[in-house]
């Protein structure tokens, strides 16, 4: 059930429903599951900004390669037709930017129940990093984005896609590669 949740708000009443758990139950299972390292909880990031703001968790198993043999995906072309294929590739990169994150950082997603969000939220001392992830070769901006970079205050702005050049998008926002935002974040801009 969590592969076909990838990258998805986690509601524990729903999955306790599906299972015939208690929502306590389920949100320990997933405690558990996230203890041996196999599933990472993204919060919410929560700022003053006086907009009702998504409280729920976001879930992604830790391992892509784990989730492709969960749904039973055994090659690309079977990957690529999945719904599953963009969440696989935004927690896949999300685990590589957290793998490099200084150790006194700190992270979540943004998202406002009008639906501006962010996929990642990156605090580094006094810089705030707004992250969009997408896997895609032709990044463009959405006005969710846009509205949540102002929300929170954005320092920095990120469109990490599947490509490798750098160029600037427009509204001070960076298109950039994983590997060229990892180095960024090793370095500390």
């Amino acid at each position: 059930m969590l592969a076909h949740e990838q990258g998805q708000l986690i509601n524990f009443s729903k999955f306790g429903a599906s299972l015939d758990l208690s929502s306590p139950t389920v949100k320990s299972y997933v405690e558990i599951l996230e203890d041996l390292l196999l599933i990472r909880s993204i919060r919410p990031w929560m700022s003053n900004v006086g907009k009702r703001l998504v409280k729920s968790p976001k879930v992604y198993i830790r391992d892509s390669g784990l989730i492709h043999t969960l749904l039973q995906i055994t090659t690309l072309d079977n990957l690529l037709a999945h719904p599953v294929a963009g969440f696989s590739w935004e927690g896949m990169v999300i685990e590589q930017l957290l793998s490099v994150l200084p150790k006194n950082a700190d992270f979540g997603f943004y998202r406002t129940s009008a639906g501006a969000e962010l996929d990642l939220v990156l605090q580094l001392g006094s810089q705030l990093w707004a992250v969009e992830i997408r896997r895609t070769l032709n990044p463009k901006l959405s006005k969710g984005f846009l509205i949540a970079a102002k929300d929170v205050k954005a320092t920095h702005r990120f469109f990490v896609y599947a490509g490798k050049e750098q160029f600037p998008m427009g509204e001070n926002t960076l298109a950039i590669g994983v590997s060229e935002l990892m180095i960024k974040l090793r370095e500390g801009f």
